[in-house]
C-alpha cells in the first residue's frame, strides 16, 4: 500500500457508494486512514500475532482494516457476514481473536451474544454507528475512535508499528481464512505472506491486469477469491475496488461503474441469460429480427473472432456493425461493456452459457481454487 501511495498517490483506490453517491479514497488517503487505524489498534492493545476478526458486507473501512491489523503485526480472520452467533462463536473461539472489527448493529449484536462464551474477545470495533449510541461501550468502540486513538498515539507507536512492518517475512502468517464448512466444523487455513503474494503477482501477470483496471467487490469477504481479487491483487497492480451500496442495488451499481475485471458464479451469469431471453421475447419485431440476426452472427464466429482465429469476411464485418448496434447496448445493460477479464467459478458451467458470453466478446473463464491453495 505504502508503494501505491508513493506511485499513484492521488489515483482511486477504492470507491464505496453511500446513499447513492461514489465516495473515493486515493491511495494516499487509503494510506493515511490505514496507518491511522493500524496504530489505533496498537494503542488499545494488539500485540504480534493477535488475531482479529473482521465481520461485515465489502466495505472500504474493513478492507482497510484487514491491512492495518498486518501493519500492526496481528492476523485478519474474515469471517461470512450471514454467519449466525454459534457459528461465529465457533470461528472466533477457535482462532482465538482478541478484536473484532464489524460492519454495523447487527454484526455487534452477534459479538455481545458470544462475548461470554469467548474468553479470548476483548473489544468490538464498529464502522457504522446507526443504532448503537445507548449500548454499553465498555468494550465497544468506533472505528472513527480508534482512528483518534492512532493519530494521538502516532509520535508515541509510529517507529514501533514501522519495526513491525519491517520484521515481516514472506513466511509469517498474511491471512486466516475459514472454510465454509459444509461437511463439519469450519476449518482454518494460514496463509503466508509469500502463498498470498505469489498468486496474485502470477494470476495478474497472466491475465494482464494493470493500475486502470476497476473491479467491483461484492462477494464474501472470507471467501479466499475475494482475498485474492480484492486484496492481493489490487495491492499488486493498484488498480481500484469499488464497494456497492447494497446487495439489493448491485446490478445498478455495477452498470455504474463498468468494472474490467469482473468475478461472478455460475447461477449469476445464468440469470442474466434468462433475463435477456425474456426480454427478447417480449420485444417488438424490428428490435427482435436485429437480435436474431446479429446473435446468429456471433454464435456462428464470436468466439472464434475473440481467439482470433478466421472467419468469413462477410461475417466479420457484420459482426463489427453488430458491435454498436447490439453487443455493445446489451453488454452495457449487462455493467459488462468495459469487462476484459471475467471468470467465474464454484460449480459445473455448461458449454452454451460460457459461448453466449464468449460470443459477445466478453473473455469468460472458468476458476478452479480452494481456500487450502
Amino acid at each position: 500500500m505504502a508503494r501505491n501511495a508513493k506511485r499513484f498517490g492521488g489515483e482511486a483506490a477504492y470507491r464505496e457508494k453511500e446513499f447513492g453517491i461514489w465516495q473515493t479514497w486515493t491511495w494516499a488517503e487509503a494510506l493515511a486512514e490505514t496507518r491511522e487505524i493500524a496504530l489505533g489498534l496498537m494503542g488499545i492493545g494488539l500485540e504480534p500475532g493477535d488475531r482479529v476478526a473482521i465481520i461485515g458486507s465489502n466495505r472500504v473501512e474493513l478492507y482497510l482494516s484487514i491491512i492495518a491489523t498486518q501493519m500492526a503485526g496481528g492476523v485478519p480472520v474474515p469471517l461470512y457476514q450471514d454467519s449466525v452467533a454459534e457459528e461465529m462463536a465457533y470461528v472466533v473461539e477457535h482462532c482465538g481473536a482478541k478484536f473484532a472489527v464489524v460492519e454495523d448493529q447487527e454484526q455487534v449484536d452477534k459479538c455481545i451474544e458470544i462475548k461470554e462464551k469467548v474468553s479470548s474477545l476483548h473489544d468490538v470495533i464498529y464502522v457504522n454507528p446507526r443504532g448503537l449510541r445507548k449500548y454499553d461501550h465498555t468494550h465497544l468502540k468506533s472505528l472513527e475512535n480508534v482512528r483518534e486513538i492512532g493519530h494521538a498515539f502516532s509520535d508515541v507507536n509510529a517507529s514501533k508499528m514501522d519495526e513491525r512492518i519491517a520484521a515481516e517475512t514472506e513466511h509469517d502468517t498474511c491471512v486466516m481464512l475459514y472454510t465454509s464448512g459444509t461437511t463439519g466444523k469450519p476449518k482454518g487455513v494460514v496463509l503466508t505472506n509469500c502463498n498470498i503474494i505469489w498468486t496474485s503477482k502470477a494470476s495478474a501477470e497472466f491475465d494482464g491486469l494493470v493500475q486502470k483496471d476497476e473491479m467491483l467487490a461484492y462477494l464474501p469477504m472470507a471467501w479466499v477469491g475475494d482475498f485474492i481479487f480484492s486484496m492481493g491483487q489490487a495491492l499488486w497492480c493498484g488498480f481500484t475496488i469499488n464497494c456497492p451500496e447494497s446487495a439489493d442495488t448491485m446490478q445498478a451499481d455495477l452498470r455504474e461503474i463498468g468494472p474490467t475485471y469482473f468475478f461472478a458464479p455460475p447461477r449469476y451469469f445464468e440469470a442474466l441469460l434468462t433475463s435477456i431471453t425474456v426480454r427478447m421475447h417480449d420485444a417488438g419485431p424490428f428490435k427482435k429480427w436485429l437480435y436474431d440476426i446479429f446473435m446468429a452472427v456471433a454464435r456462428r464466429s464470436g468466439e472464434k473472432i475473440l481467439n482470433k482465429q478466421s472467419v468469413p469476411p462477410v461475417d466479420r464485418i457484420l459482426y463489427a456493425l453488430g458491435g454498436p448496434l447490439m453487443y455493445g447496448p446489451l453488454k452495457d445493460t449487462l455493467g459488462m461493456n468495459r469487462v476484459r477479464v471475467g471468470y467465474t467459478a464454484g460449480e459445473a458451467v455448461g458449454a452454451d452459457l460460457f459461448a453466449f458470453y464468449r460470443s459477445l466478446g466478453l473473455n469468460l473463464k472458468q476458476l478452479y481454487g480452494q481456500t487450502e491453495a
